[in-house]
C-alpha cells in the first residue's frame, strides 16, 4: 500500500493543519480569489416583465430542468446576457423560506467556485433567482452518462476536485461568514464553459457567526448518499457534514459511480464501502473509473482515493478539515491513513435510490431527496 504509517495520526493531522493554516495565510497575502467582496450585497431587482419576455413567456423550449422547489428556464436579456432564472414552485411548502435564504447567503459571497446571483424578482406570487447562465450544466450530467463522460478526462477530474473544494473552503472560513452548504452533491455543482466547477443550490444553508461551529435540527436536508451519518441519524451538522459530502462526490468523481448504487452482491455495498473494502486489500487504483483508459496519474489518483476515504469518517472528528484537503491536494506531503469509513453497506431494496419525507407522523416514499425529517 502507497499510504505512510505513521506512529501518530493526531500529529500528523495537527502538523497539515498548521501547515495548510500558513501556506493559506501565504496566498491570502497574494491576493488570490478567496476574498470576500467587500462591496454592497444589494441585488439586481428584475421586473416579471423582464423575465417574461427573457424566457419568452417560460417557453417549454427555454425550461433547463424541475426540481422539487420548481422550474429553471434560460432567459436572454435586453442587453443580450445570457442567464439561468429559478422559478420557485407556488406550491412549495418550503419554497419562500428557501428562496429568502438563498438570496440572504449566497449576495454576500463572491468566489470563483460558487455560482453567481445577479439578482431576484418578487412580484405578484412569483418568486425567482436570477443567475448566471452556465452552459455545461451540471456534473452528474456528465460523470454519470455513457458518452459525455468521455470529455472528462483525469486532468479536468482533478481540477474539478480542486475547484470544489476551493469553493467549500470559502464557504466554511474564506469569508466574514461561516456557511454549511447541507446538500452539496454532484448535481449541484455546475460547469461553465472550460468546465470550471461552480456551487450552486443554496436554499438549505446555514449561516454560523462568531465562535459557532456545530448545530442541531429537526428538519434534516439533504440527500440520502451524501449526508453525514451524525447529520441523517441526529439532525447535528457541522462544517464536517460539508467534508463528508466532499469525499463522497471526490469517489464519485475519481470513480464515475454512484454512491446510492449497490457494488457488490454479498454483502451489498456502498460506493464508500466498496473502495473501502479494495483499499484494504491494496487495489485501491482499480476504483478509478475504466473510461479514462489508464490514462491518469497514479500518484495523483491514490491520493485522492485516500483523501476521500479521510473525508467520509464515521466520527466527525476524524474527518479532514477542507483547509487541509485543499492543502493535501495542492502540495506532496504526509496523508493520514483513514480508519474504516461510514455507510459501508446497504439494505437489499427493490428502489436503492429512494428517500424518506416524514412529516407529523405520515410517512411518504420520496425520489432521491430527503426535503424533512421532523424530529417528535
Amino acid at each position: 500500500m502507497l499510504a505512510i504509517l505513521v506512529p501518530s495520526i493526531a500529529s500528523l493531522c495537527f502538523l497539515i493543519s498548521l501547515s495548510a493554516y500558513l501556506w493559506l495565510k501565504k496566498r491570502a497575502k497574494k491576493g488570490t480569489e478567496l476574498q470576500v467582496n467587500s462591496n454592497s450585497t444589494e441585488l439586481e431587482y428584475f421586473k416579471l416583465s423582464t423575465i417574461t419576455v427573457a424566457t419568452n413567456n417560460f417557453s417549454p423550449a427555454n425550461k433547463l430542468g424541475q426540481g422539487g422547489f420548481g422550474s429553471v428556464y434560460k432567459g436572454l436579456l435586453a442587453n443580450g446576457l445570457e442567464v439561468a432564472i429559478k422559478r420557485l414552485s407556488r406550491s412549495s411548502r418550503q419554497g419562500i423560506e428557501d428562496f429568502k435564504n438563498e438570496v440572504m447567503v449566497i449576495a454576500k459571497l463572491q468566489h470563483r467556485n460558487l455560482v453567481k446571483l445577479l439578482g431576484y424578482c418578487n412580484q405578484d406570487g412569483e418568486q425567482m433567482l436570477i443567475y448566471e447562465y452556465l452552459p455545461n450544466k451540471s456534473l452528474d450530467s456528465f460523470l454519470f452518462h455513457e458518452s459525455r463522460r468521455l470529455l472528462l478526462d483525469w486532468r479536468k477530474r482533478f481540477d474539478i476536485i480542486v475547484g470544489i473544494a476551493r469553493g467549500i473552503l470559502y464557504l466554511h472560513q474564506g469569508s466574514r461568514l461561516r456557511i454549511i452548504h447541507r446538500d452539496l452533491k454532484c448535481s449541484n455543482i455546475l460547469l461553465d464553459a472550460e468546465m470550471n466547477p461552480k456551487i450552486s443550490d443554496f436554499g438549505t444553508a446555514k449561516i454560523f457567526e462568531g465562535n459557532q461551529t456545530e448545530d442541531r435540527t429537526s428538519r434534516v436536508v439533504g440527500t440520502f448518499g451524501y449526508m453525514s451519518p451524525e447529520y441523517a441519524v441526529l439532525g447535528n451538522f457541522s462544517v464536517k457534514s460539508d467534508v463528508f459530502s466532499f469525499g463522497v462526490m471526490l469517489l464519485e468523481i475519481v470513480s464515475g459511480k454512484k454512491n446510492n448504487r449497490f457494488y457488490q452482491q454479498d454483502p451489498p455495498l456502498t460506493l464508500i464501502g466498496y473502495v473501502w473494502e479494495l483499499w484494504t486489500q491494496d487495489k485501491a487504483l482499480e476504483i478509478v473509473d475504466p473510461s479514462l483508459n489508464e490514462l491518469y496519474r497514479r500518484r495523483e489518483a491514490f491520493k485522492c482515493i485516500q483523501i476521500g476515504l479521510l473525508c467520509v469518517q464515521e466520527d466527525a472528528a476524524d474527518r479532514s478539515s477542507m483547509l487541509a484537503v485543499v492543502f493535501m491536494l495542492s502540495n506532496e506531503t504526509e496523508i493520514p491513513s483513514p480508519k474504516q469509513p461510514a455507510f459501508l453497506f446497504r439494505k437489499s431494496d427493490n428502489n436503492p435510490d429512494i428517500a424518506l419525507d416524514v412529516e407529523d407522523g405520515q410517512c411518504s416514499v420520496n425520489e432521491v431527496t430527503i426535503t424533512e425529517i421532523a424530529c417528535r
